[in-house]
């Protein structure tokens, strides 16, 4: 087995940004083991969504390295890094409003799937790429939903739309941030149900505030605070350590 064969599907190796003077991400190292689902967790301002951002590639890391199926990421653009089978959802729900829901999904999967932009293909007549479309919203419970402008989704629908635009991409490694935020309880059940059927086969790295949700789907748990990591383990270890009990989860997780 080569060693690229054997790496994680995700690597960071002593990690730190800084934005000016001040240091936000001090020396992460973190592997992510492929086909695992792996959680990060803090509290408000620990860096986490700084992680996501070093990892996609919208930010620069200022030193350490960040390697995908053990090639590294540096200097690579977001797209480019999508390219290489890594992709993300954001906090904010990032999907084109006016497009129905078909075309949204159908979005994602153009590229992944050999299509490039020309003035004489027209998508309509596409019949396996529509009928590939289909099958992804009918795995997202969105049937019924298929002809929808996408602003006119509930908040929950429109979450479950941009993790199938996440997934649809055909990506190896997927990163989810905060996929569950604002929901209700039964909304945050029908997310984690979602997930896990839309990961399957595929590397999680989801950043997640709801313990019940974590606890649920993760693999692994790392804690970060202030930029570093105090612990990284499986979840029952983690809801044990009193060190990310004081730092984070509270008297109720133990």
């Amino acid at each position: 087995m080569s060693a690229t064969s054997a790496a994680p599907g995700l690597r960071l190796t002593d990690v730190h940004k800084s934005f000016g003077p001040t240091a936000v991400i001090m020396g992460v190292s973190l592997d992510v083991a492929r086909g695992s689902r792996h959680a990060i967790i803090g509290p408000n301002g620990a860096g986490k969504t700084t992680l996501f951002n070093l990892i996609s590639g919208r930010f620069p890391v200022t030193s350490g390295t960040i390697e995908l199926n053990g090639q590294k990421l540096d200097g690579l653009e977001p797209h480019e890094i999508n390219r290489r089978g890594l992709s993300r959802s954001f906090q904010v729900t990032s999907i084109f409003a006016r497009m129905t829901v078909f075309e949204n999904i159908r979005c994602g999967l153009l590229w992944s799937r050999g299509y490039r932009y020309s003035f004489w293909h027209l998508l309509g007549g596409q019949r396996a790429l529509n009928e590939e479309t289909d099958r992804l919203i009918e795995r997202l419970n969105l049937q019924s939903r298929r002809n929808v402008p996408a602003g006119l989704l509930s908040y929950a629908e429109q979450r479950a739309l941009e993790i199938g635009i996440t997934v649809a991409g055909g990506a190896e490694v997927i990163l989810l941030d905060e996929p569950t935020a604002g929901m209700s309880r039964s909304e945050t059940e029908y997310a984690v149900a979602l997930i896990r059927t839309m990961s399957e086969g595929k590397t999680l790295l989801i950043v997640e505030h709801d313990m019940s949700v974590v606890f649920d789907l993760a693999d692994v748990v790392t804690v970060v605070v202030y930029g570093e990591v105090i612990a990284s383990g499986p979840p029952a270890q983690i809801r044990g350590d009193k060190a990310v009990q004081e730092a984070y989860l509270g008297t109720e997780a133990a």
